[in-house]
């Protein structure tokens, strides 16, 4: 039998992922920073949890966007960090609405106004098409779906892209009606 020497763990040694041993650019293939769910369980919540623990459980398991689901499981929408927002509580106080009874589902992005990209597509596209796609929308975050067996297949997340090729990638989102009266307002 051949005795094993351990060693100590240097300053320097650092954890590794998968996604460290290919290089990617922004030629690359869009499928190379896809979180498709084949492979990937997806990052869901229960439509019916309060907005301020899901959004403690978001930053605890650094994600930005869940989706989110019903009590059978089926995709209801999605919750960002953007739908977090204090103005989007603010809004349900000024209701007389508690903080701890505002729901996932009072702040989520319905189903019926998801848009998502086509897998069949993003075969075919580079990481700089998906980019493009990303700001000309203002979106963080795109669904992938298989239209020919009507599955939810993946995610695609502009943080994750920025992190795949070492560089920041600032999405603008979409200026608000508040946003515009600032602007213009003298």
């Amino acid at each position: 039998m051949k005795n094993l020497t351990m060693i100590a763990l240097d300053d320097t040694d650092h954890l590794v992922h998968p996604e460290e041993f290919s290089e990617v650019t922004l030629w690359s293939s869009a499928l190379s920073i896809f979180t498709d769910f084949k492979n990937h369980q997806p990052s869901v919540i229960e439509g019916d949890t309060p907005a301020i623990q899901a959004e403690f459980l978001m930053r605890k398991a650094h994600v930005r966007l869940k989706l989110v689901v019903d009590k059978s499981d089926a995709l209801v929408g999605t919750i960002s960090f953007n739908e977090l927002d204090e103005q989007n509580f603010i809004k349900h106080l000024a209701k007389g609405v508690g903080r701890e009874e505002i729901l996932v589902t009072d702040l989520m992005i319905p189903r019926a106004h998801i848009k998502a990209i086509s897998y069949p597509e993003l075969k075919t596209v580079s990481i700089s098409d998906v980019i493009h796609h990303l700001k000309q929308n203002h979106q963080q975050h795109c669904l992938v779906i298989d239209p020919d067996v009507h599955h939810i297949r993946g995610i695609i997340s502009a943080s994750d892209i920025a992190r795949r090729l070492h560089m920041p990638l600032v999405i603008e989102s979409r200026p608000t009606f508040v946003d515009i009266f600032q602007a213009v307002k003298p």
